[in-house]
């Protein structure tokens, strides 16, 4: 749906869940999609590398895997979230150690915030939205209309 100001987009039943987790949070990660997992065989996952496949592993759900975060992964689950591919993230970061794709981290956040998707980055939030009333049904999320602040900007600059 359209108005002037915003899309709205709808997350439907079956959600797209991305699960990230940084090296000294892959285990935490793995272990609650393992306790969670008869909830999260009905949601579509991916995530990227490592952690992707140390799910699936472990709790035998498949999981789509992009790349690892330093290679690109990251930036790969931000093009899918800005494609309305992605309905909500768990990213299990490490607030204690430097990352060498930190610039890559802070652009999935952001672009995640843009988009309006729900973001765990702890397993207390994620256990939250997994047992929301929204994970039952559907969920209208609201974006910023980007083509109009486009073709606002563009217009100004003329």
């Amino acid at each position: 749906m359209l108005d002037n100001n915003y899309v709205t987009f709808e997350i439907g039943k079956a959600k797209h869940i991305a699960l990230v987790a940084h090296d000294g949070k892959k285990k935490e990660l793995v272990e609650w999609c393992d306790k969670n997992k008869d909830i999260l065989k009905s949601h579509f996952l991916c995530g990227t590398g490592t952690t992707a496949r140390l799910i699936a592993e472990k709790t035998g759900l498949p999981v789509k895997g992009y790349n690892s975060g330093p290679l690109g992964g990251d930036q790969q689950i931000g093009a899918k979230i800005v494609e309305g591919q992605i309905d909500f993230m768990i990213f299990l970061w490490d607030p204690l150690a430097a990352q060498p794709h930190d610039p890559d981290v802070k652009a999935l956040l952001r672009i995640a915030v843009v988009y309006d998707i729900p973001i765990a980055n702890n397993l207390a939030t994620a256990d939250f939205m997994l047992h929301s009333e929204y994970m039952n049904g559907t969920y209208s999320r609201r974006v910023e209309n980007f083509n109009k602040t486009i073709q606002e900007r563009v217009e100004q600059m003329k």
